[in-house]
């Protein structure tokens, strides 16, 4: 068997144009967050020592974002941001533009390929990151997480699916459960994590569903039901996360 070798892009650039070839299970319209549009693309080019792959011979199995920001700065305090996913990749860029030294490093995304899941990829991507992050002198890092299991049940609130726990005292979601076993802990719920906006006609295209009546939708892979309003011609998904916080150990020599 071909061996999984995960590596930062700045030690192998050259797969740079291979991140996008690994299908994922990412729901189509996740990909029309307006900031993933506006900035996702730079993350390659300007942060590639927080951003990881996974390939075993020549195949990409696996991919991960992570971006260095300032949380505890005066102005943000060390709280973690209600805005989630958008507002800590807008901190990202912001605090490299200004020159602000950042602190923390934030986990935007660990995607495994189509058909390897269920073969600890993701927490082995997990530990990657965690590593980098300690090796560049990090103390936390921290994450928006996608709970896997809540699209099942979009209609429970966030902060009532968040904290659920399974007998053992782990939480009742898969991925939050990688998350505590590997170290962290939760801290909050990030109730607008992701907004996609879009035309009745887009949300046909992204999803199938006819979106012909107002009200709340189900959709495939959302975590939460999307508002629909035909008289405006406009439905709205507003995606809840979960912050979690993996307090790191530092580096030998540090």
């Amino acid at each position: 068997m071909t061996e999984i070798v995960i590596t930062s892009l700045a030690g192998r650039p050259e797969l740079a144009s291979r991140l996008w070839d690994m299908e994922d299970s990412w729901p189509r319209f996740s990909q029309h967050d307006s900031v993933a549009w506006l900035l996702y693309p730079r993350l390659v080019a300007e942060f590639p020592e927080y951003v990881f792959i996974a390939t075993e011979g020549d195949e990409v199995v696996a991919r991960a974002f992570s971006v260095p920001f300032a949380l505890h700065s005066a102005e943000r305090g060390g709280q973690l941001p209600a805005q989630g996913w958008d507002r800590v990749l807008m901190w990202a860029f912001s605090d490299q533009r200004r020159g602000i030294e950042p602190d923390t490093v934030s986990a935007l995304e660990i995607s495994v390929a189509a058909g390897r899941q269920g073969q600890g990829l993701s927490g082995r991507m997990l530990a990657a990151m965690r590593e980098g992050a300690r090796a560049a002198g990090f103390t936390e890092v921290v994450a928006p997480v996608r709970p896997s299991g809540k699209p099942a049940e979009p209609q429970t609130p966030m902060s009532e699916y968040a904290y659920r726990t399974r007998e053992d005292g782990l939480p009742y979601d898969p991925w939050l459960r990688v998350h505590i076993r590997a170290g962290a802990v939760i801290d909050s719920v990030a109730p607008l994590s992701m907004t996609v906006t879009g035309s009745l006609a887009q949300w046909r295209d992204w999803t199938g569903l006819p979106f012909d009546e107002a009200g709340q939708v189900r959709v495939p892979g959302a975590l939460s039901l999307v508002h629909c309003e035909p008289e405006h011609d406009y439905a709205v998904y507003v995606e809840p996360n979960v912050w979690v916080r993996h307090p790191l150990e530092p580096a030998p020599g540090a």
